[in-house]
């Protein structure tokens, strides 16, 4: 085996080593939450969305005692319409990586939040007169909120979303919902 070939495998195993290590020791400050949400968009489309979050405790960037955040979020949701006859019911699941600007510090930290994910309708047709074209979506939201509770186990906010296919095919009128959720993390 040449020295080149050494010393990248032991750069290599090494820095395998220290990904191991520092998973296994954020592991523990890892937090998960369960959200509720409830939305209107335009067409008299309701929403109910239950969320999962996990917060792998990823900071960086303090400043003036906020800092940036990373979280995770998957979404099952279920929108209901009044209007036409084809769908009046539709699913959603979908994934949402979340960047959250947050106080550091206090009993209730107020916070912006953004994101863009994706989502998967069971049908892309909502009603007789309202169609998204395909059932594969993105979905980007922002949002602001606060952060409460004894254990900061308590979270509520407002956000816009956007649910879209990024004129993958056309026609593509997109869905915004205003939607308000209240979080509680475990």
């Amino acid at each position: 085996m040449n020295k080149k070939k050494a010393w990248q495998d032991r750069v290599l195993g090494g820095a395998l080593a220290a990904a191991i290590l520092s998973a296994s020791g954020t592991a523990s400050a890892d937090t998960f939450g369960i959200q509720l949400a409830g939305g209107i968009a335009q067409h008299h489309v309701r929403k109910l969305d239950l969320g999962l979050a996990w917060d792998p405790d990823v900071t960086w960037w303090e400043v003036g005692g906020w800092h940036f955040s990373l979280i995770g979020e998957a979404h099952l949701a279920w929108w209901h319409t009044d209007e036409g006859n084809v769908h009046e019911n539709i699913a959603e699941v979908g994934v949402t990586p979340v960047v959250r600007f947050i106080k550091s510090s206090g009993a209730i930290r107020p916070f912006i939040e953004g994101g863009v994910g994706v989502r998967l309708l069971s049908s892309p047709t909502i009603s007789s007169t309202y169609s998204l074209s395909t059932a594969f979506q993105f979905a980007d939201m922002v949002g602001v909120g606060v952060q409460f509770g004894h254990r900061q186990q308590y979270l509520a906010g407002f956000r816009f979303q956007h649910v879209s296919n990024a004129d993958i095919k056309k026609p593509n009128p997109g869905a915004n919902f205003s939607q308000i959720y209240l979080q509680y993390n475990f």
